[in-house]
């Protein structure tokens, strides 16, 4: 019966398929509160936003409310406005209210939504009456300038989080094993799909296996870095064009008893390629991730060129960007390559 596949520790898309349970110390999330609400889904954010506002509104609109009653506006402007004949008599009576058109507390929440969103329909405003009132005025609008920075700030950083450009780079579905130089490598293909460029560009490959070291200790996901070539050398790359990413598989490599024959029976087996850079237009560090598992790899495949010369201009065919071709290639580990090269 075939062995059941291991969970990837890295989708394809780059999402780590990582759960956190039991953490006893949530209160560390409220310390950095704006990433926390980044970090957010956005029916959360979105919920969050609205009732920033709409509690802050309430909540200042029960304060005008209470100095409005405190002050006797609220009997005042009731009578007047029940009593439209009175109204000469009362303003001849020298009564000022504090805010003016407030006679309930309707008038009042209404009021605060235009103190805070400076929003002023004429017809109610604050009178120097009350020096509460004018102190409430100074703090609601504080309190909605911070609201608005916080909650705006969020929402931008939400719409402009650098995982977004990595949606643009793009690795090959599958990766390869072939010969190239007289040497098995392991090549995958990357590739921007956007003109503007990723600067810096870096990459790097893990292998993550679970690993048990000589005292008999039980690593599940051990990660070990292996060294990779490109075409400009180091892992600096220069992401203009879809590159082949390769990894020479020497003695140092976690793949040089790997053969086609025990390939596929390495479930825990994954590679993790890793690009990171800073986006051109915004200067903002983004990283890019995938993953590879061992039915995911072709032994003795070949990338097909996609880039040619057209008019002047270099042109990228991006629908063979994952397509490969049969090469020879032999059938044994690299260990018993480089074993049969020092015996010729």
């Amino acid at each position: 019966r075939a062995r059941e596949r291991r969970a990837r520790f890295v989708g394809k898309n780059g999402a780590c398929n990582v759960a956190h349970k039991n953490i006893r110390e949530q209160g560390r999330f409220l310390q950095d509160v704006f990433t926390t609400l980044v970090d957010l889904k956005w029916p959360h954010t979105l919920l969050i936003f609205t009732m920033s506002f709409l509690c802050s509104w309430l909540l200042f609109g029960m304060v005008w409310w209470l100095i409005a009653f405190a002050h006797g506006d609220l009997d005042h402007s009731t009578r007047l406005h029940r009593d439209p004949a009175e109204g000469a008599a009362g303003s001849a009576a020298g009564f000022v209210p504090c805010v003016t058109s407030i006679h309930s507390f309707t008038s009042a929440f209404l009021f605060s939504i235009e103190v805070q969103v400076t929003i002023g329909f004429g017809g109610r405003m604050v009178t120097e009456e009350c020096p509460a009132a004018i102190l409430v005025l100074i703090v609601q609008n504080i309190v909605g300038l911070v609201i608005n920075a916080i909650m705006l700030g969020c929402i931008f950083m939400k719409t402009s989080q650098a995982h977004r450009r990595a949606e643009t780079l793009i690795f090959s579905k599958h990766a390869v094993i072939a010969l190239r130089e007289g040497r098995l490598c392991f090549m995958l293909r990357v590739g921007d799909l956007r003109k503007s460029m990723i600067i810096s560009a870096t990459i790097r490959m893990q292998v993550v296996k679970k690993t048990a070291s000589l005292e008999g200790e039980v690593v599940p996901l051990n990660q070990i870095d292996i060294q990779m070539e490109n075409p400009v050398g180091g892992n600096s790359i220069f992401l203009v064009s879809p590159l082949i990413i390769y990894h020479v598989i020497d003695k140092n490599s976690p793949l040089y008893d790997i053969s086609p024959m025990n390939l596929h029976h390495h479930e825990d087996l994954e590679i993790i390629v890793i690009l990171e850079g800073v986006v051109e237009t915004t200067g903002i560090t983004t990283q890019a991730r995938t993953s590879y598992l061992a039915d995911e790899i072709l032994w003795g495949q070949r990338f097909v060129p996609i880039v040619a010369e057209e008019d002047g201009r270099y042109s990228v065919d991006y629908s063979k960007f994952g397509n490969t071709v049969k090469v020879p290639t032999p059938s044994c580990t690299a260990r018993q390559l480089e074993e049969d090269k020092s015996i010729m």
